[in-house]
């Protein structure tokens, strides 16, 4: 089954480019040209993942982000990429902390655009347990990570805290997933883009303490009292040992 991507610009030009090229490559799209009007079609037809301009009228690519994020479910979790002016490194901070998981700077290489998403894809078709071809039949599920009241399921993308659902992006789940897997170990935070980002991926390291952020947000919105990651300013980030 085809992947639905969804492509949001005021730019009409770049719409049609980019969702001929990803209707080549075997992709449906659909086309927006504001945030306001996407968001009311992903309640009705989510997507698999946006790629968002960041300045646009009516609604902005950095409040659409915000408020897809806050709906949770398969839009709230969906891989969101951002397309940013060049060389603006305000417009990548943000959308980083807000929880894009990539961004690419205008003027782009379509080629690179659309291995951005193969790449972005993969990872969650992995996290979610839906891994393509003949192989992955035959691959036993991985199992589930329990650290005390932390029940991570990478099958099915799921997180509990205290039996309550947590909703993570792909990103901030790969983030937690190698924290949780050695409870007490020290992550630094390149250890931690290494798992978050894909090779040709280059974002500042400082991104991971936007993204422990939103975790722990996300965390303490179902326990106000959770401490369970630690940081260990100038060396990293570790799970809590119970």
């Amino acid at each position: 089954m085809s992947h639905v991507i969804a492509l949001v610009d005021d730019d009409r030009n770049i719409l049609t480019s980019v969702s001929i090229a990803l209707q080549a490559e075997g992709f449906l799209t659909r086309v927006y040209t504001d945030g306001l009007t996407a968001l009311r079609a992903f309640t009705e037809n989510p997507p698999d993942l946006g790629v968002f301009d960041i300045k646009m009228p009516q609604m902005d690519g950095m409040e659409l982000l915000r408020r897809v994020r806050e709906m949770g479910g398969p839009v709230g979790t969906m891989p969101v990429i951002f397309l940013t002016s060049k060389d603006d490194e305000v417009d990548e901070a943000l959308g980083l902390a807000m929880g894009a998981d990539d961004y690419i700077s205008k003027p782009f290489s379509q080629r690179l655009l659309i291995a951005r998403i193969r790449a972005l894809l993969r990872r969650q078709d992995l996290a979610r347990g839906n891994g393509n071809g003949a192989d992955s039949v035959n691959e036993a599920e991985p199992p589930l990570i329990e650290r005390g009241r932390l029940v991570m399921d990478p099958a099915r993308h799921k997180v509990l805290w205290d039996e309550r659902d947590v909703t993570l992006t792909v990103t901030e789940f790969l983030i937690l997933e190698a924290l949780a897997q050695r409870p007490g170990v020290v992550k630094s935070r390149n250890q931690l883009l290494d798992v978050a980002y894909q090779d040709d991926v280059y974002v500042d390291d400082r991104t991971i303490d936007s993204h422990i952020k939103r975790i722990r947000r996300k965390f303490r919105s179902a326990d106000p009292q959770f401490d369970a990651i630690e940081t260990l300013y100038g060396v990293g980030y570790r799970f809590g040992e119970e």
